[in-house]
């Protein structure tokens, strides 16, 4: 009888389905590694918008292994529908732990450094167009890095969602593509989820 436990061939391993979410209340990006689309309402406010978010969100997710989630944007505390933003993602992340999905939360700043190496890649344009720029070189990474396109309505946040599933591949050992260490390093600054998340 062979009582070997020799670790299996990693590239027997099923492929986990990680999906990131960059929620908004206009345009959620959710994405897989190599697709990626935006939710967007229409004509809905407040808690219709934010059960058509939550049904959506929970139907796309149903079969994920790892959920990876933007963080609070805390300098942008002020702005109008941040007090209904908060309440959508933590409706979220709710729904994801009672389903016993693990997620991880990821600070906009490691989702920039995860796809263009820096913090500030847009620091030498205008300050009045630098959050815009940005934006710009994220999608441009991932479209570079990945093939992955992002177009039409939403582009920006479904890139945005995209780099997310690829950090949470990467924090899982399969990464889809080499990242440099520059970029990787942001996976440092992540709440990754204990290895087993269970609901009470």
């Amino acid at each position: 009888m062979n009582c070997t436990t020799e670790p299996a061939d990693p590239r027997q391993r099923p492929i986990p389905l990680v999906i990131g979410l960059d929620l908004s209340l206009v345009s959620t990006g959710i994405a897989g590694v190599d697709w990626a689309d935006a939710l967007r309402p229409k004509g809905l406010r407040r808690h219709a918008r934010l059960d058509w978010h939550l049904r959506e969100i929970k139907e796309r997710t149903r079969a994920a292994d790892l959920v990876v989630v933007e963080g609070a944007s805390y300098g942008h505390g002020a702005l109008a529908g941040h007090h209904e933003l908060a309440g959508l993602w933590w409706h979220v992340t709710q729904m994801l732990w009672s389903r016993g999905i693990p997620y991880a939360e990821v600070p906009p700043v490691q989702r920039i450094i995860y796809a263009c190496g820096v913090a500030n890649p847009a620091k030498d344009q205008p300050k009045n167009i630098r959050a815009r720029v940005t934006k710009g070189m994220v999608r441009d990474a991932v479209a570079d890095r990945y093939g992955l396109e992002c177009e039409g309505a939403g582009r920006y946040d479904k890139a945005d969602a995209a780099v997310l599933a690829l950090m949470g591949r990467d924090w899982l050992g399969v990464p889809v593509a080499e990242v440099p260490e520059t970029h990787r390093r942001a996976l440092t600054g992540v709440a990754w989820p204990a290895p087993a998340q269970e609901a009470p």
